[in-house]
């Protein structure tokens, strides 16, 4: 396989993990509490990796909706001192500027946001960029890499933890549900299928031909 640049094995887009703590799941309604982002790198061999990882703690928008049982679930306590949280448009200013800077660096066109069930980290992502009237949204709107639907067809699973456990990923379960780890794992996860296929079957603009 010849080693090409990360731009263009994906159209242009650069893969951009993103896993996002809330207060419940409606995304017009309910808080944003914490976000994670992994920008996926490529190296000199064609593979996939993880790159660096970039998170906060948010602050819940005002006249956010909190459900009790989304906070049981991720163990946000969203009032708590040491979280050190950052309102909406700071948060997301820190997220997308090192996504912009890797979107230059690697002559992309834009970021597509990877996540496990992805749409509904995209739908809280969207939420918020509107609600912050933030005009320069380094993600594309609706397109989405989704790796429940990509463990699925590799290993038969589309719950994260099997999904990790399949692809031979080292799994902590007392970890989960926190955005820096859920986030780091996908990457890893979808990474590992990324390079699996491309290892059985070449990148796909090395075609016959190509």
């Amino acid at each position: 396989m010849n080693a090409r640049p990360i731009n263009q094995r994906f159209r242009g887009f650069l893969p951009v993990v993103v896993d996002i703590e809330t207060g419940g799941v409606n995304a017009a309604t309910d808080a944003m509490l914490q976000i994670a982002a992994v920008i996926v790198k490529m190296d000199d061999n064609g593979q996939l990796y993880n790159g660096e990882t970039f998170t906060t703690h948010v602050e819940a928008f005002e006249g956010a909706h909190l459900d009790p049982k989304s906070l049981e679930f991720n163990g946000i306590d969203p009032d708590h001192p040491l979280r050190m949280a950052v309102p909406e448009d700071e948060a997301l200013r820190y997220i997308f500027q090192p996504v912009r800077e890797a979107i230059r660096a690697n002559d992309c066109s834009r970021a597509v946001l990877v996540g496990h069930n992805a749409w509904f980290d995209l739908g809280f992502l969207n939420a918020a960029v509107k609600r912050c009237g933030i005009k320069r949204n380094p993600f594309h709107p609706f397109s989405c890499f989704d790796t429940a639907t990509l463990s699925g067809l590799a290993y038969g699973q589309t719950v994260l933890a099997r999904g990790i456990a399949a692809a031979g990923i080292a799994w902590d379960a007392r970890e989960a549900h926190s955005a820096i780890y859920d986030a780091e794992k996908t990457a890893e996860l979808f990474c590992t299928i990324v390079n699996r296929w491309d290892a059985a079957h070449g990148h796909p603009l090395d075609a016959p031909g190509d």
